[in-house]
């Protein structure tokens, strides 16, 4: 019977090795990412944030945008059925932390302050309380093409961001 070499001995360790560490980076990318997309707001002549309805799906998608020299995010999605919900990502009761904001964790919104875990489906349904700020319809028109946040509402949301995302 033929002896096997180190090197040989050392191949399927080394595979193992090799695969595990590939595993374990697909596992790392994957949960530590924000599922929901990040992306600039467009504001029209008026200042209003327009939000194309192709865009919107059942992961948020987050509008950054500067208004008045505040940066903020505007949340938008799909509700499971098929409206579109809209809300300020920051936090009714815990804004003013520098944390009150939301990222996504598979299929609920999380506070980065308290940890409130807000099911999607809620957006934009519930004011008060521990979760996103609404953005009903009095302040945003709707059509088949786009979502429209008029410039007053955003102007006036802009103290609900005066201490957003400052805390780390």
């Amino acid at each position: 019977m033929k002896q096997l070499t180190e090197k040989q001995k050392r191949a399927p360790r080394k595979a193992a090795a090799i695969l595990l560490a590939v595993v374990l980076a697909l596992l790392v990318a994957g949960c530590g990412k924000q599922a929901g997309t990040v992306q600039q707001g467009t504001l029209n002549e008026q200042g209003a944030l327009v939000i194309p309805v192709s865009e919107i799906t059942s992961d948020p998608q987050f509008y950054a945008l500067t208004v008045n020299d505040t940066e903020m995010q505007v949340l938008a999605v799909r509700a499971p059925d098929g409206t579109i919900r809209t809300a300020f990502n920051t936090c009714q009761v815990c804004y003013s932390s520098g944390r009150g904001y939301y990222q996504q964790e598979g299929d609920v919104l999380v506070c980065q302050n308290c940890g409130n875990r807000f099911a999607m489906d809620r957006v934009e349904v519930e004011a008060g309380g521990c979760n996103p700020w609404p953005i009903f319809d009095e302040y945003k028109t709707t059509d088949d093409e786009q979502v429209v946040i008029s410039a007053e509402y955003l102007q006036a949301a802009t103290v609900l961001f005066a201490n957003w995302k400052t805390a780390v």
